[in-house]
């Protein structure tokens, strides 16, 4: 069974084992690198396979006021990695898939989330849009590796219609529909 978890910065021993390809380091980083890099405002997540650490991904919560691609209220997903002897088995898409769900859970008040993947790599373009990431044909092109599509995961329904919770006669009951 696949699941997501927050992740202490202390517990590097937990992911430090996951390594993707030298090649795709360019692209999703290292465990030391975002261990070492001093991003407060980013939050660490571990993908399980029965409960064994097979992956890693950060939630930039300051990503709007960084990158000028994401829009108020939209979080980061950066730095996406299977471990190399754990890809190609279906993990990263059912990680993806259940990534909604857990962003609701743990950033409640997110409007969204927004991320770029190179436009040579379509097989991870294609695992975010089979988990409800939407391309509106938009290109970034601050990146170090070529150009990257920008692809965006809505966390609330669109604009102007009004959720249930949010209604002021809605009662403790209320809940956010994610």
């Amino acid at each position: 069974m696949i699941t997501l978890a927050l992740l202490g910065r202390d517990r590097f021993e937990d992911v430090s084992h996951i390594a993707v390809a030298p090649e795709q380091e360019p692209f999703s980083g290292t465990i030391a690198g975002h261990f070492t890099v001093g991003e407060p405002l980013c939050d660490f997540h571990v993908i399980r396979r029965d409960g064994h650490a097979v992956g890693f991904f950060k939630i930039d919560r300051d990503y709007a006021s960084r990158m000028e691609l994401a829009r108020p209220g939209e979080l980061g997903l950066r730095g996406v990695m299977i471990d190399r002897a754990w890809q190609g088995r279906g993990i990263g898409k059912a990680a993806m898939a259940l990534l909604r769900e857990h962003l609701c859970q743990h950033y409640p008040k997110a409007r969204g989330c927004v991320l770029t993947v190179n436009t040579i790599n379509a097989a991870a373009r294609a695992v975010y849009l089979s988990a409800g990431f939407r391309d509106g044909r938009e290109l970034y092109h601050g990146g170090k590796i070529g150009p990257q599509h920008v692809l965006r995961l809505d966390l609330w329904p669109a604009a102007g219609t009004v959720r249930a919770a949010d209604h002021p006669a809605a009662g403790p009951s209320s809940e956010r529909q994610c």
